[in-house]
């Protein structure tokens, strides 16, 4: 908490995370543009917000896209917000939120990409094998995610309550084990294709006894989808990390925790 207190005291850094926020995933030149701010000291306040796991650094090819990481505030908002309080909140965000809505212009606006990243104290290979073994994501998942997980091949997120209902489906674009897999993910199986799948990117970076598990989503449809996402994939990764562990997963299902404090 220290050093996300230290980076928050800072207008600029402050300023930063305004940019990721309304448009996030952007290079260190797109954000100096944005900010009229010299590459070397925007660098050096980068740096902090990464440090403090407020910003996350996704290299592609030879750049670096910077992405705003909600973790550290929602740690905030868990220790000193007391769920008594999170309905008034609520409401009085959603009023705020709507008035803003109606003071900007009609233009649509794009859905950002989401990221979220966690420390496992794991391999690398048990974290692939707990993305990819059937058995082991429907211990924290609650559905089995079958594929044989080679690259152009299909997969399937099926229910394990005896249905065998498939609720996601998509294709394997890249499989590189144990650090990297890239696929899409449909979440209406048996709607018309009338968009675009989106994409999700597994990146396991071991060092030393931890991994660093980066999980990027992209080209989101709608808000909608946004919103499932986000409280979707923080409550699965949380009991992916309790499995590997501990061996054991959370004693409640996580994803019912927004559902009971709704």
């Amino acid at each position: 908490m220290d050093l996300v207190f230290k980076a928050l005291a800072d207008s600029t850094r402050r300023l930063l995370l305004d940019r990721l926020r309304e448009h996030n995933g952007q290079t260190l030149r797109e954000l100096c543009e944005r900010l009229d701010m010299a590459r070397q000291s925007a660098t050096q306040h980068l740096d902090i917000l990464e440090k403090a796991n407020l910003v996350t650094v996704v290299r592609r090819g030879r750049e670096r896209i910077h992405y705003l990481n909600p973790v550290p505030i929602h740690e905030i908002e868990e220790r000193w917000i007391s769920r008594f309080d999170q309905p008034r909140l609520r409401t009085l965000s959603a009023i705020k939120n709507q008035a803003e809505e109606y003071a900007m212009t009609n233009e649509p606006t794009p859905v950002p990409t989401y990221v979220y990243v966690t420390y496992i104290r794991a391999a690398a290979e048990q974290v692939w094998q707990a993305l990819t073994d059937a058995d082991l994501t429907a211990r924290y998942w609650g559905h089995a995610n079958v594929s044989d997980w080679q690259p152009g091949s299909t997969w399937e997120h099926r229910r394990v309550d005896g249905s065998d209902a498939v609720d996601v489906v998509g294709r394997v674009i890249e499989a590189e084990p144990p650090t990297r897999l890239v696929i899409t993910f449909e979440d209406k199986p048996e709607a018309e294709a009338v968009r675009k799948p989106s994409v999700v990117t597994f990146l396991v970076e071991p060092h030393q006894d931890i991994v660093r598990l980066t999980v990027t989503h992209e080209n989101l449809p709608n808000q909608e989808m946004l919103n499932g996402i986000s409280q979707g994939w923080p409550a699965v990764l949380a009991n992916l990390k309790s499995l590997l562990e501990t061996g054991e997963v959370l004693p409640q299902a996580p994803w019912e925790m927004h559902r009971a404090h709704a």
